[in-house]
């Protein structure tokens, strides 16, 4: 009889990160815990080889390629890892595949750093959230929330993920953001 195999620490690092990403993903502005901290985990857990993926960090992109992800540039990319923090960053953002109607998930996987807890207030509403979840983010450049809303015209639009160390909040397409 053969024995079942058991998951080794980097299966259960992934499981735990994907279940992470999922549960932000559907309560927009709940606070979850990564594993470790940084996007590293995030890129282990959701890049495969049939990814492509673009990082603004070259330590990164390094660690990215043992995925077998296709490092291409940001506006090919379906998971982009960068900061939101500058202008520049904000050129980059605005040409994001932002899906179609008939193929809303081919729309871009944004994973940007931030400080949680400080900074500009916002206000989130859509699906996942009760009535109305409050949060502040630091580090993100203020055009972002009008630049976001404008990517996402429902269907179409682009995920965000916020991660600050290992706590991970994320904005799906269909939240609404209101600055404070």
């Amino acid at each position: 009889m053969l024995a079942t195999p058991l998951p080794d620490a980097e299966e259960i690092r992934d499981n735990a990160t994907f279940e992470a990403v999922l549960g932000a993903l559907s309560r927009p502005g709940t606070l979850r815990d990564l594993p470790e901290p940084g996007p590293l985990c995030i890129a282990l857990a959701l890049l495969d080889r049939e990814c492509r993926v673009h990082a603004g960090d070259e330590t990164l992109s390094a660690r990215i390629t043992a995925t077998g992800a296709a490092l291409v540039p940001a506006h090919e990319a379906d998971h982009v890892f960068m900061a939101a923090d500058s202008a520049e960053a904000l050129e980059v953002i605005a040409g994001l595949n932002t899906g179609s109607h008939l193929y809303p998930d081919e729309g871009a996987t944004l994973i940007v750093p931030a400080r949680i807890g400080a900074g500009q207030a916002l206000q989130l509403t859509g699906p996942g959230i009760k009535s109305v979840e409050r949060i502040c983010l630091d580090g993100i450049h203020p055009g972002f929330w009008d630049l976001r809303a404008r990517l996402c015209a429902y269907p179409r639009g682009i995920e965000v993920l916020i991660h600050d160390g290992a706590r991970l909040l994320a904005l799906p397409r269909s939240t609404q953001v209101t600055e404070v």
